[in-house]
């Protein structure tokens, strides 16, 4: 893939070092497909080999209203993606866990910031690759996937317990319930809030705080690697085991009846199979 095959991100560079990568398919609230990840990775590529390329920042389009609504499914979205890049599309890999390693051995400093909504993957992918992330006071998270019967992803059943505990990770995932900007402030999942207007600018002014002549770029990449290495093969295994059991749950009843009630815009009735 190039950069110029794009369709579902857009991805800024500017001569100061900063990257922008913009989830923009406002038509479905930014919601994040199997293209949507293949873009980021080429990106990655992109950013490793620029060697003025310093910080990467990753939020949604405006027009959407939400970082991203979590993941996109379509019965016929795939057959509309060039056959050279479908071939790069593992639908095995249901948690991402390629893309979550590029990231975790990414050298430069990524920040998320969320600027609305930001369910399923939408909310656990920032949790495992950004460095940094600031959230829009009138933002919220939502871990939707007991909602789904499905399980949680990107290494999630990790990094949860790891930021907050076992008791208050089981309360997010097992009740799914809304979190929002300042209850993810209390717990430590992001840096800090801000007003909707001023999240940006902000972001910006943080990330060029990590570039040279402000800071040491070449510290901060040892620091990184540094902190990540030990806990690289805990996340990798963590993500075999949610691949694996995902697997499982989508064939279960629970599962097609929670697809029933999203297509009847009801609540599901679960019955536990």
């Amino acid at each position: 893939m190039t950069l110029s095959d794009f369709q579902d991100i857009i991805y800024e560079k500017e001569e100061n070092g900063l990257c922008t990568i913009i989830f923009n398919r406002p038509e479905r609230r930014n919601a994040i497909s199997k293209l949507t990840f293949v873009e980021i990775e080429t990106v990655l590529d992109d950013m490793e080999q620029d060697k003025n390329a310093k910080v990467l920042i990753i939020t949604g389009c405006k027009e959407a209203k939400a970082f991203s609504s979590g993941g996109y499914v379509s019965k016929d979205y795939t057959a509309s993606i060039p056959r050279k890049i479908r071939k790069r599309l593992d639908f095995s890999d249901i948690v991402e866990k390629k893309l979550i390693l590029k990231f975790w051995d990414f050298s430069k400093p990524i920040i998320a910031a969320i600027n609305g909504l930001a369910i399923g993957v939408a909310a656990t992918l920032p949790l495992a690759v950004a460095d940094l992330i600031f959230m829009a006071d009138d933002a919220w998270l939502a871990f939707y996937f007991v909602k789904r019967a499905i399980m949680q992803e990107s290494g999630t059943s990790f990094l949860l317990p790891f930021y907050l505990g076992f008791q208050k990770a089981k309360e997010l995932l097992y009740f799914g319930d809304k979190v929002t900007a300042q209850e993810a402030l209390r717990l430590g999942l992001v840096n800090t809030v801000l007003p909707s207007d001023k999240l940006l600018s902000y972001v910006r002014e943080q990330a060029l705080r990590l570039i040279p002549p402000t800071s040491p770029s070449f510290s901060i990449k040892l620091m990184k690697k540094t902190l990540h290495t030990y806990f690289k093969d805990i996340l990798s295994k963590t993500m075999d085991l949610e691949n694996k059991n995902d697997l499982i749950v989508v064939k279960s009843e629970d599962f097609r009846e929670s697809v029933r009630a999203l297509r009847e815009k009801r609540e599901p009735i679960f019955i536990g199979k």
